[in-house]
């Protein structure tokens, strides 16, 4: 460059920043593009008042037909705004598009955010996700912290056969001596059997259960009403605690007459608490209900079960409110259920605050 002009020199160095300069926008563009990907994968609602701040609740969606990924942030808002509780949804996401596929079910991000959960709300269908992701949920159970299953959680994960996975005895139809019957038949008291109403013709009363009515997770729960069927059930444990029973009704209306017969004598549980003993000997507080499609929370009470299972669950059950809050915050437009009816193009951003 000994030979260059001053004015061609400082060309040189001038073009030299630029190309530096544009590598260095590009990088950043990047990073940035990386890390806004990262927080749409999952939404996180941070309590700042109430008896839930410092608590964290993960709340797990993805189920093909119940619109858990409506349902879920929902109340995930619910517990956060009005009770204080930091709340984190993941969805099941489609990783080539980024956006929520319910029925795409291998993928969850964010399970990570377990490793600091002090409550799982589980609403999944059939899911067959990574060891590395099984591993933060197998690691929760063991822990002996607890968990709420809704509605399609008692068949929560499905595992190929050719599968090499390590928790196959998850599956809901695991056949194996460890776990007959999977997660579902192990944690909760029962795995899938069968529709006991007729689906989408017969909906559901929840009647509460006399011996236990004054239970804290029933405190205010009085009108439950849902149209979805009723699930069949077998035979739960015997140290299941039964709640609200499902009442067939013969139609689809709140106000439609009960069925006749056998399938209101007796009367399904949908709702019920047990205490599980994991396999590292601690001992985890469950409660389950059967009950739970997006649309079905349109009624007050049942969410109300739900935030006073919440707090139950967590060993908070005299800080229950007599009539806990459970206004929904912002607008509310659930789906219907069905397969193939979720509300297509949505990615986990679009739920955040």
């Amino acid at each position: 460059m000994d030979n260059l002009v001053p004015d061609q020199l400082w060309g040189l160095i001038i073009k030299e920043l630029r190309m530096r300069l544009l590598v260095f926008l590009t990088l950043l563009v990047s990073i940035s593009t990386a890390v806004n990907a990262g927080e749409k994968q999952y939404v996180v609602y941070e309590g700042k008042e109430g008896p839930g701040v410092g608590k964290h609740i993960v709340l797990i969606s993805g189920d093909d037909e119940y619109r858990s990924e409506e349902a879920m942030p929902m109340m995930g808002q619910i517990l956060a705004r009005h009770h204080g509780f930091k709340c984190t949804v993941l969805f099941p996401v489609n990783q080539e598009t980024g956006e929520i596929e319910p029925t795409y079910q291998t993928n969850i991000p964010g399970m990570e955010n377990l490793k600091t959960a002090d409550l799982v709300i589980l609403f999944t269908r059939f899911r067959a996700l990574p060891d590395k992701d099984m591993k933060y949920f197998d690691d929760y159970l063991k822990s002996g912290k607890p968990i709420i299953g809704l509605r399609t959680s008692t068949h929560a994960f499905n595992f190929p056969k050719n599968s090499d996975t390590s928790y196959a005895h998850y599956g809901w139809n695991n056949s194996n001596t460890e776990w007959p019957g999977g997660f579902g038949k192990e944690v909760f008291g029962e795995t899938w059997y069968t529709h006991h109403g007729k689906h989408k013709f017969e909906s559901t009363r929840g009647i509460v259960e006399q011996t236990n009515a004054d239970h804290p997770i029933l405190n205010g729960v009085e009108d439950l009403w849902g149209p979805t069927d009723v699930y069949g059930v077998r035979e739960l444990p015997a140290d299941s605690k039964v709640l609200v029973r499902g009442q067939v009704l013969t139609g689809m209306n709140p106000d439609d007459p009960p069925v006749e017969g056998q399938k209101n004598e007796p009367m399904m549980p949908i709702a019920w608490t047990r205490d599980y003993e994991t396999s590292s000997g601690k001992t985890s507080r469950i409660f389950c209900t059967t009950f739970c499609s997006s649309i079905d929370l349109e009624n007050e009470d049942l969410r109300r079960m739900l935030v006073n299972a919440s707090f139950w669950c967590l060993g908070m059950e005299k800080k229950i409110p007599e009539q806990a809050n459970v206004a929904i915050v912002g607008e509310y437009d659930p789906s219907f259920y069905g397969f193939g009816d979720f509300k297509k193009g949505l990615k986990p951003s679009d739920f955040a605050w």
